[in-house]
């Protein structure tokens, strides 16, 4: 039987707004194991490696596959999804941390509302007439396809916001994840009916010009999203869209 086993240091908040707190942990290394089933072998026996009792850690996780999004936190000091960091692989011992940039609700589960509601801001859906038949929808090339699908791969888990400089809480940059949607929807053929609303949005307070041209989102983003290929686009289309706005007054 394998004696093999994995140190963790995890960041707690019993609260919102308490202050943080460090616990260590040893559990048995199961061969494959990721950090959200060595955080389930915490939970089941709650007591830190000096073998205090303690309570169970909360965090956030649903698919399990890195699909969601959900259980992003801070692992080793890089954003990242917890179901896919294999221990194996990182260094011990394992540091876990909430995201900074989202209020903390309790130890590693964090309040991500902020960039729903920035969605939310920037229309990034595709508006329907009625529920009734509309007819067959606008037909997209296998390039349209190709192209939409590397922005349609956003889970919104937040590493991108995370890792921006430009977005944290004394600034009003809505951050990198929006600003891919607002290019996904404007090259969509029926997204694009609202593409001046929203572009108006991003020549906003806190759109396009907060961006500081840091690039840490495109380095960070588990899609490998080309986030800095769609700021680019929206900088020339949300200019473009100013200097009309200019002549038609």
């Amino acid at each position: 039987m394998s004696t093999a086993t994995v140190d963790f240091r995890i960041q707690r908040r019993d609260s919102a707004g308490s202050p943080p707190r460090w616990e260590e942990f040893r559990v048995p290394l199961v061969p494959g194991m990721n950090v959200i089933s060595a955080l389930m072998e915490i939970r089941r026996n709650p007591v830190t490696r000096a073998g205090l009792p303690t309570t169970p850690p909360v965090w956030e996780c649903s698919c399990l596959e890195e699909v969601c999004g959900a259980c992003t936190m801070v692992i080793n000091g890089v954003p990242r999804q917890s179901c896919s960091a294999l221990v194996e692989s990182l260094k011990q011992p394992i540091e876990l941390r909430p995201l900074s940039k989202f209020p903390v609700i309790r130890d590693l589960a964090v309040d991500r509302s902020k960039m729903f509601s920035a969605l939310k801001r920037v229309k990034a859906w595709i508006p329907i007439d009625g529920t009734y038949d509309l007819g067959p929808g606008p037909r997209l090339s296998a390039a349209q396809q190709e192209y939409a699908y590397l922005y349609a791969r956003c889970m919104t888990c937040g590493c991108c916001m995370e890792a921006c400089p430009q977005y944290h809480e004394g600034s009003d940059f809505i951050g990198p994840a929006p600003m891919a949607q607002v290019e996904l929807f404007n090259t969509h053929p029926t997204g694009a009916m609202n593409r001046a609303e929203r572009l108006d949005q991003i020549l906003g307070p806190g759109g396009i010009s907060d961006c500081g041209k840091a690039e840490n989102c495109v380095r960070v983003c588990p899609k490998e999203i080309p986030l800095t290929d769609a700021l680019a686009n929206l900088y020339r289309a949300s200019t473009g869209h100013w200097l009309r706005s200019l002549f038609r007054k």
